[in-house]
């Protein structure tokens, strides 16, 4: 494609602190570009603890061990999202209840859930799509209330704000991503935001294996052992290297990609006028990253003839999660709650453009005008 849906963000100055790493022969984790990514992450988020860990994968995974989730007990999540959202506590013994989305923002229904909750919901998991916050003040009012955790799918919001506050750190624990997809990214990569004090401490021993090595590394104990269940949620010191070099960018990083967002909304409005197409809702409490452009037609059939003339002209466009609720597994391991009034007919309507950091003005303007002619304008 002469215009993919997307670019990998690569600034340069990757290479440089990863030929640091490996010339320094300590490339394992937990090293300088590891702290001073687990420093920049906090400095723009305020979060109590930052882990990284090796996708956004892990740290859901990581959250299900920490909230102590057990066989049968319910999760309440939207169906519009990735497995991972629901494998992680699956993988646990847990049921995953699915909440119909808000048409406007593809977000969980902040006024389904509490209809959801059961003597046996143990965790909320909002999931911020492309960047955009779900209601968050409602929704941790309905878990101070009814004494849940709120687990944030933060993958897709690095950098996005809900009220000046940021994504992923306002819940319990919020998760991250930094895959190769993703606004700052380095190939795989994720992290895990703890706001919840009580989970920091046996965060970093799951992390560890299940072992109490860095209060060893810290010369708090004299040798470290096996305490805990863990796995190896670890985060290799060549991508904190990598990782770094974006970090210390991101805000002309997600700068660039606003202002591609911004030129795709005002050229596609006056098809959104003419009720052709819709376009994405920013509400005005969320400040959103850029991280996705979509817009939506009539129905899964304009959908993919739209993708059809686009790949003509040498252009990847593409769709997004298929709902949860209706994959084999999904049938198996949750149930939806109430009726599918949105999360089908909406997730079935949505197209993602390309867009990545340094999109330039001519790919945008080619995109705009196949979509025009796409109707005839």
């Amino acid at each position: 494609m002469s215009i993919p849906f997307y670019k990998s963000t690569f600034l340069g100055n990757e290479i440089n602190k990863m030929y640091d790493v490996a010339s320094s022969h300590n490339i394992s984790s937990d090293g300088k570009y590891s702290k001073k990514c687990v420093e920049l992450l906090q400095q723009n988020t305020s979060a109590k603890s930052v882990l990284l860990v090796p996708s956004c994968t892990a740290a859901l995974e990581m959250t299900a061990i920490l909230a102590d989730i057990q066989r049968d007990d319910e999760i309440i999540m939207p169906s519009f999202t990735f497995a991972s959202t629901a494998n992680a506590f699956v993988l646990r013994g847990a049921k995953i209840v699915f909440v119909d989305i808000r048409p406007d923002t593809m977000n969980i229904d902040e006024n389904l859930i509490e209809q959801a909750i059961t003597s046996k919901t143990k965790a909320i998991v909002p999931v911020h799509y492309s960047g955009v916050g779900c209601e968050m003040d409602k929704i941790m009012e309905i878990a101070e209330k009814h004494k849940l955790l709120v687990i944030e799918d933060a993958a897709q919001c690095i950098g996005a704000k809900y009220k000046g506050k940021p994504l992923g750190a306002i819940g319990d624990m919020g998760c991250f991503s930094f895959h190769e997809t993703k606004n700052i990214s380095c190939g795989e990569g994720g992290a895990l935001f703890i706001q919840n004090e009580k989970f920091i401490e046996r965060a970093e021993i799951i992390r560890e294996k299940g072992t109490d090595r860095q209060k060893f590394f810290r010369g708090e104990i004299d040798k470290y052992t096996w305490v805990d269940v863990g796995s190896s949620y670890l985060f290799g010191e060549l991508q904190a290297a990598y990782l770094t070099a974006q970090l210390e960018n991101i805000e002309p990083i997600t700068q660039r990609r606003k202002m591609a967002w911004n030129l795709y909304y005002e050229k596609l409005t006056p098809l959104a006028i003419k009720r052709l197409l819709d376009l994405p809702v920013i509400p005005k409490d969320c400040e959103h990253n850029a991280h996705c452009f979509y817009v939506k037609l009539k129905n899964a059939q304009e959908r993919l003839e739209l993708i059809r003339k686009l790949k003509e002209n040498e252009i990847s466009a593409v769709f997004h999660f298929v709902p949860l609720h209706s994959s084999p597994m999904g049938a198996v391991a949750g149930r939806f709650f109430g009726e599918d009034r949105w999360t089908t007919q909406e997730s079935e309507r949505l197209l993602r453009l390309p867009i990545w950091d340094g999109i330039s003005l001519n790919d945008i303007e080619k995109v705009v005008t196949v979509i025009g002619e796409f109707w005839g304008e």
